[in-house]
């Protein structure tokens, strides 16, 4: 039985320009929003610090403050918001959840307390993304 000539000329596929074109175009899409998504992680990662900083260990130290009438010496770091440190006669913590985070680098957060910007409580910063201290792209509880 012989199909008609209009079915086997529909059953063809795509022709070697049609692909092209449609490759040049996903290429141009590709090229329109790959600008806008690049950048966008380092925007998340300092927004996640912030958030720590300004946010979540922030609070934590308020409540550890309120318990013991006192922050955290720096000494004794971050550390005495998971575990009780010596002398905190009124520790009623953990006041984290989970192990006292790093930055968004893989770095520890820089604690101290008394501090030397905000004198009557504590400092608390990361050193951003090229993991140098006191520079422009830290991130800090006192800007």
């Amino acid at each position: 039985m012989k199909m008609p000539t209009k079915i086997l000329r529909d059953a063809r596929g795509f022709t070697l320009i049609e692909l092209m074109l449609a490759i040049i175009i996903i290429g141009v899409l590709v090229a329109m929003v790959a600008p806008r998504l690049a950048g966008r992680s380092q925007q998340a990662k300092e927004a996640a610090a912030h958030a720590d900083i300004n946010a979540h260990l922030s609070a934590a130290l308020d409540l550890f403050e309120m318990h013991n009438g006192r922050y955290p010496t720096t000494g004794e770091g971050l550390a005495a918001l998971r575990t009780a440190p010596p002398g905190a006669s009124s520790w009623k913590g953990p006041y984290l959840k989970r192990p006292v985070p790093f930055d968004p680098w893989g770095k520890a957060y820089v604690y101290r307390s008394p501090g030397e910007h905000n004198r009557d409580d504590y400092d608390l910063s990361s050193a951003g993304p090229d993991g140098v201290e006191g520079t422009a792209d830290d991130i800090t509880n006192w800007k």
